[in-house]
């Protein structure tokens, strides 16, 4: 499948990571922890740990950790879709794409549950035909966006003269919480909002550039490794400190099976510093640089940071000659996903 479009969108509202210290020393959840928590937060809020920066799409921020479930789920119902929204409408300006034309729209979340999902309050918002093929994909974490484009390329092979969007979105602000657990506490310093939506086709745009060569790993005996959890019914997400020398490991599987076809590129979900230390070996000589970049400017986004990533890439280093950018997410699962996007050499 040929990409026609990809835009991404994220709240106007950003905060530095010291004003998110400052956030939480002003908060009552500060008092429920532990001294060494505090400390492991103002350590990485205070610290060089590779982002500069995050937004938040969750109105007073502030009181993020004093919400109740029932808040956090109305906050996601009512962000998540703006978010897709605005990200989708800006990939179909940039193709050329009147909403009426799209065939089919497919949104990948992890951080909100709704149903019916998210695609059927994006296509109100967008005003899509009522014949729309709609399909939400939800459960698999930071690494969704390259199955998500796998969906849309099985669209694309039944349907080969339709026009699919897929549509990353996450309110992982909807998400924060906070306790001792160290892992937890990471996450709360690394996670931000956004949205990545692309445009396919059956046919090359203007760049020739094309999807292909899905593949995936994953590892369930790793699962409890990272992955989302319940308490008080709110989302808790589990980090353990094995992710990164994980995520190395698996995304080096991927790339010993990725074949002969000569590579340009690497573009990386950038989990987080640590993350990107650990994979950049891997790939090796090529760089993470665009992942690094989108970290630094926007933490992790979870599933749409690697299209964030690859916009970047494109934008900076422009189209790749010679050889196929070679994309990786990773996430919950434990699982890991490869593609390449490339013109036909």
């Amino acid at each position: 499948m040929y990409l026609h479009a990809l835009a991404t969108a994220v709240p106007p509202v950003a905060y530095t990571q010291p004003e998110c210290w400052e956030i939480i020393q002003r908060s009552p959840a500060r008092e429920r922890l532990s001294k060494r928590s505090r400390l492991t937060l103002q350590t990485i809020l205070r610290g060089e740990h590779g982002i500069a920066r995050r937004h938040f799409a969750v109105p007073e921020i502030s009181r993020i950790f004093e919400q109740d479930s029932d808040a956090l789920n109305a906050i996601f119902r009512d962000k998540a879709p703006r978010l897709a929204g605005r990200a989708l409408e800006a990939a179909l300006r940039q193709a050329s794409v009147v909403p009426a034309e799209l065939d089919a729209l497919l949104i990948c979340t992890c951080t909100g549950y709704l149903c019916p999902g998210l695609t059927s309050y994006v296509a109100e918002q967008l005003d899509l035909r009522s014949d729309l093929v709609m399909q939400d994909l939800v459960g698999l974490g930071c690494g969704a966006a390259l199955p998500l484009l796998r969906s849309g390329a099985d669209v694309l092979a039944t349907r080969p003269r339709a026009v699919v969007a897929c549509v990353a979105v996450e309110v992982c602000s909807a998400a924060f919480y906070l306790d001792d657990d160290p892992g937890v506490l990471v996450s709360a310093c690394l996670f931000s909002d956004g949205a990545a939506a692309t445009v396919w086709r059956g046919t090359p745009g203007p760049s020739g550039l094309r999807a292909f060569d899905f593949r995936s790993l994953h590892l369930p005996v790793e699962r409890d490794k990272l992955r989302f959890g319940h308490r008080d019914g709110k989302l808790r997400n589990l980090l353990d400190p094995s992710v990164p020398a994980l995520a190395a490991s698996a995304v080096g599987r991927l790339w010993a099976a990725r074949g002969p076809r000569p590579v340009a590129g690497v573009v990386c979900h950038p989990g987080g510093r640590d993350v990107l230390t650990a994979v950049a070996p891997v790939v090796a000589p090529h760089t993470v640089d665009a992942s690094t970049t989108v970290l630094r400017e926007h933490g992790n986004i979870s599933s749409p940071s690697v299209l964030f990533a690859l916009e970047e890439h494109l934008h900076t280093q422009g189209i790749p000659r010679g050889g196929d950018l070679w994309l990786t997410s990773f996430g919950a699962g434990f699982s890991a996903h490869s593609c390449r996007i490339g013109t036909a050499l």
